[in-house]
This record gives structure tokens, C-alpha cells and sequence, in this order.
């Protein structure tokens, strides 16, 4: 299988900025091609970049002048990579709750709903409860929403998805993070966010909104919630947002995908 991604963002700077673009694929022996070029009103820019866990890869471009930023993003890879093992310190970080998972305070609603449900039970049956009970509806939701949010609005996107799904299986014991990819086949096509499981001492990923084919996905960012996975964020200055394009294709032809079958993300 080969993947091909891309993506295309164009800022305006109202005040001298600081940001971080998380965009990048995460790093693995598999990327044949890649390309970043940043450019401010058209002289390039040149980002530093910042190692994270999972080979994810931030790109920092700081003090950057008021004027239009043009940032252009490409890779391609080929084959899958070995899926990752859980480790103890990984096992405890996404145990916990986080901002946006607030699995603390859901914790009498998902073990009521959830009760009797062994790992691979519970997985499953969590994913289907959010893909069920909340409706995929764009710009419902806000950046600033977390899973009770998503749960009393009973509507959102991807992101909010996620959130609901890794809080509630939290809550239930179960580690469970949130991982921006790239998604062949989501339509419309952008940036999509899913969730991984650890059961038996494995990571499998999981997407309540099926949206896109599991087998597929490209991982870029992985952490507790979107504040670890965000495409874009502007630490300081004034940074307005113009445009976003993003694609992702896969060859030789898109897969299928069986919820049933527990897939890993690779």
C-alpha cells in the first residue's frame, strides 16, 4: 500500500507570532518522499523541529513579522509500519483524565452504561454507543468543547468523537488517546481525528464516526486530547487562519473496512 498526503494552509499575521504547525507525518522508515516549504509574502521561512513521542513532529516558526504565510506540506509512504507496543509511563498518561477528556466527572455514566463488559467488549461497545447517540454535524461544535460538551449537545465533529470515546473508555480503566491523521477516503476530505485503545498491551485504533477506512489512516500527532494534536497552534501574536486544504489518497485502491476486526494503526 502506498499513501499520498498533502496539505496546504495560508495564514495572515496581524501581530508578530510564535506558532507550531503539527502537519507532518509521524516519522517512520516508510516515508519515501517529503516535502515542507513555509514562505512569508513569498521569502521562505525556516522552522525549527521538535521531536515528540510516537515519531510525531512539530515544525516551530517563531517571530515571525506581520505579512501572509503560505505553509505547503507533501509525503508519501509506503507499506505499513510494525504497530507500537504500550509502555507502563504510556499506560498511566492515558489512564488519567485530560482537558478535553474529562473521564473523572463521566465516570457514573460510563460504568453504568459500560457494566459487565470485558476490554474487547467495552471497546466495542463504546464506539458504537458514541457513533450512535452522537450525530456528525460540521461546525456544531466549538474548539473549545470537551466530551460532556459533545455528550450534552449530542453532536460535533471528529474531534469530539474522539473525545467522547477515549473519556468514556477512561473512565472504564481502559488507556485510550487521541491521534490527528491523515485519512484516505474521508470526504469531505481534512484533517481527521481518531482514537487508540490499549488492550492487552496493544494500541488498536478506533473511529466512531466511520468515516474512513482504519487500514489507511496516516498518523501525524498522538496525545491525551486536541491540545497535543492540533493541526495549528498560535502561542503568541495575532494569527488569523485564511485557508486549509487537505488530501490524502492511497494506492493501489482504497480499502475496506471491518468495524468487527480490531486494526491497528500502521
Amino acid at each position: 500500500m502506498r499513501r499520498h498526503v498533502e496539505a496546504h494552509l495560508e495564514l495572515d499575521v496581524a501581530a508578530t507570532a510564535d506558532m507550531v504547525l503539527s502537519i507532518a507525518v509521524a516519522h517512520t522508515p516508510n516515508i519515501a518522499a517529503e516535502s515542507l516549504v513555509v514562505t512569508r509574502d513569498g521569502s521562505p521561512l525556516d522552522p525549527a523541529t521538535i521531536e515528540m513521542a510516537n515519531g510525531g513532529r512539530l515544525h516551530q516558526l517563531r517571530d515571525v513579522a506581520p505579512g501572509h504565510v503560505v505553509v505547503d506540506y507533501s509525503a508519501t509512504i509506503d507499506g505499513v509500519i510494525e504497530p507500537l507496543g504500550v509502555t507502563d509511563s504510556e499506560w498511566y498518561q492515558y489512564v488519567r483524565p485530560s482537558r478535553y477528556c474529562e473521564s473523572d466527572r463521566l465516570g457514573p455514566l460510563a460504568r453504568a452504561e459500560f457494566a459487565g463488559l470485558d476490554d474487547h467488549e467495552l471497546l466495542a461497545a463504546v464506539s458504537s454507543w458514541v457513533g450512535s447517540n452522537i450525530s456528525y454535524i460540521p461546525g456544531s461544535s466549538r474548539g473549545t468543547d470537551g466530551a460532556i460538551s459533545t455528550l450534552l449537545a449530542r453532536a460535533g465533529v471528529c474531534r469530539d468523537f474522539a473525545h467522547l470515546t477515549a473519556a468514556l473508555l477512561r473512565a472504564n480503566g481502559i488507556p485510550a488517546r487521541v491521534v490527528a491523521v491523515y485519512a484516505p477516503g474521508l470526504d469531505p476530505m481534512d484533517f481527521h481525528a481518531v482514537v487508540e485503545v490499549c488492550v492487552d498491551h496493544t494500541w488498536y485504533v478506533v473511529d466512531p464516526t466511520c468515516l474512513a477506512p482504519r487500514t489507511s489512516l496516516v498518523r501525524i500527532a498522538t496525545g491525551a486530547d486536541a491540545s497535543d494534536t492540533a493541526f495549528l497552534n498560535v502561542v503568541t501574536g495575532s494569527v488569523e487562519l485564511v485557508d486549509v486544504e487537505v488530501g490524502a489518497v492511497v494506492e493501489p485502491e482504497l480499502p475496506t473496512d471491518n468495524v468487527t476486526v480490531l486494526t491497528q494503526l500502521g
